[in-house]
């Protein structure tokens, strides 16, 4: 433990809050992988803070001195981190539970929030905040999993008590647990009335990214829109965003855009999710991944736009979503289409880009109908004119026959073919009018398929 409390003791002489973090966590490094076992060693739990106050003492006797108060809180802090690191060693031997983890780590969190409430803790240590939150989320995770596998292991009794809890709500009881502490955290980064330069204000990201995540995982994603609200209301008094690491933003922006996303506002989506590939590092091709999931869908409805080979080469997982999709809208082939949405539908489903997807038949049928427009040639020139002009009054039924024919041979009456050729004029994917009692359409002789050159 004499170690730990060495990096604790550079940490505060050079104020490094990510190195204060680092003797926090519970996980051991590659190049020490007893470290955790060899704190749990070093102390019982009659000695353990009388030997880190020692430790504390002892280790910063050359620097500017920690006040009572300050010594005080770590005191407590390293108190409950090793009794954590106990429960985590313990299960390591099949002696502990993932629960008892969680309980231990939410113990440690409680104690590290009342360091900066009570005892003092300076704004530069926020990087403990994060160590801490991002574990208690892990752990929370690792507890629900393991009370779901005793639960089923137990389903025989647990028949005898189902009118008496919510199965659902218990499969993630802990991570609800989980939230409202992430909220406190929030909550002290936000309160924080201290000159900026010394200000909590500055955890505000990572801790928000925390429970975006924390939300997303509880199905839950509409409760992100509380925090933005809150966050809104005190942006006067918060550094602006582009102050914060690029790391944060580029997660805060992939969140934001994806809440839009839920709420079908695609634009806003867009902006926000154009922003965060924009920011993110060309080496995370992770996290790049999961960016282009919810822009492509964007793209398809706003713009129009389908992926290309070349931007999808370095992400195997999305050409095989996306390709077989983006080459059906192209050819306007409606069967493809519906198939290759289905051979998707499980992964489409659980991104919640299903519904969004599906509207991509919209395209499909519109590059369909232009096909027959562009095969309907052009009328012949009048006395004077030079300029060929395409033939805009195109039967209903060659619209029919191509409609059929791209829903593999399948009928299709009149009347459903009008009402698809409508649905195109009402989205603005054509441009003109049905003349019902002859029997064609009447396309614009300037732009019938926008955006498409013709």
């Amino acid at each position: 433990m004499d170690e730990l409390f060495k990096g604790f003791a550079r940490a505060h002489a050079e104020q490094n809050g990510y190195l204060l973090a680092a003797t926090l966590s519970p996980i051991s490094p590659p190049e020490n992988p007893q470290r955790l076992r060899s704190i749990v060693k070093s102390s019982n739990s009659s000695r353990i803070k009388g030997d880190i106050k020692h430790l504390i003492k002892s280790n910063s006797s050359h620097q500017r001195g920690l006040d009572h108060e300050e010594i005080k809180g770590w005191v407590e802090v390293y108190a409950a981190y090793w009794n954590a690191v106990g429960d985590i060693v313990a299960g390591e031997d099949g002696k502990s539970t993932w629960t008892k983890v969680y309980e231990s780590w939410k113990e440690l969190t409680s104690i590290l929030i009342r360091g900066y409430n009570t005892f003092g803790f300076e704004a530069w240590t926020i990087p403990c905040l994060y160590m801490i939150g991002k574990y208690l989320r892990l752990f929370a995770i690792k507890s629900d999993a393991e009370r779901s596998r005793n639960l089923g292991d137990n389903s025989g009794g647990a028949s005898l008590m189902q009118d008496d809890f919510d199965p659902e709500t218990e499969k993630q009881g802990q991570l609800r647990d989980c939230e409202q502490h992430l909220k406190r955290i929030f909550t002290l980064c936000l309160n924080d009335r201290a000159p900026l330069e010394e200000s909590r204000k500055w955890g505000i990201y990572f801790i928000i990214n925390l429970l975006f995540k924390t939300y997303f995982k509880l199905n839950s994603a509409s409760l992100s829109r509380t925090i933005l609200k809150t966050l809104s209301a005190y942006r006067g008094d918060m550094p602006p965003l582009s102050a914060f690491p690029k790391s944060q933003r580029v997660t805060f922006k992939f969140y934001e855009g994806v809440l839009f996303f839920l709420e079908e506002n695609y634009v806003e989506a867009e902006k926000h999710l154009v922003e965060a590939w924009e920011l993110c590092n060309k080496d995370a091709l992770q996290n790049l991944e999961r960016i282009l999931t919810y822009l492509i869908p964007c793209r398809l409805l706003t713009t129009h736009v389908l992926p290309t080979k070349a931007l999808l080469e370095p992400f195997p997982r999305l050409q095989k979503l996306f390709l077989p999709l983006a080459q059906c809208i192209r050819s306007g082939n409606l069967r493809a289409f519906d198939l290759a949405l289905q051979e998707g539908e499980d992964e489409f489903v659980k991104r919640r880009i299903y519904l969004t997807l599906e509207r991509g038949r919209d395209i499909a049928l519109r590059n369909l109908l232009r096909k027959v427009f562009i095969a309907g040639g052009f009328d012949e020139l009048k006395e004077g004119e030079t300029t060929p002009v395409r033939r805009t009054r195109v039967p209903v039924a060659e619209f029919r026959a191509a409609i059929c024919m791209g829903s593999g041979g399948e009928l299709v009456d009149t009347d459903e073919v009008e009402c698809l050729i409508a649905n195109m004029i009402y989205k603005d994917l054509m441009k003109g009018y049905i003349a019902r009692e002859r029997g064609i359409v009447v396309l614009s002789k300037k732009g019938a398929f926008p955006g498409t050159g013709i």
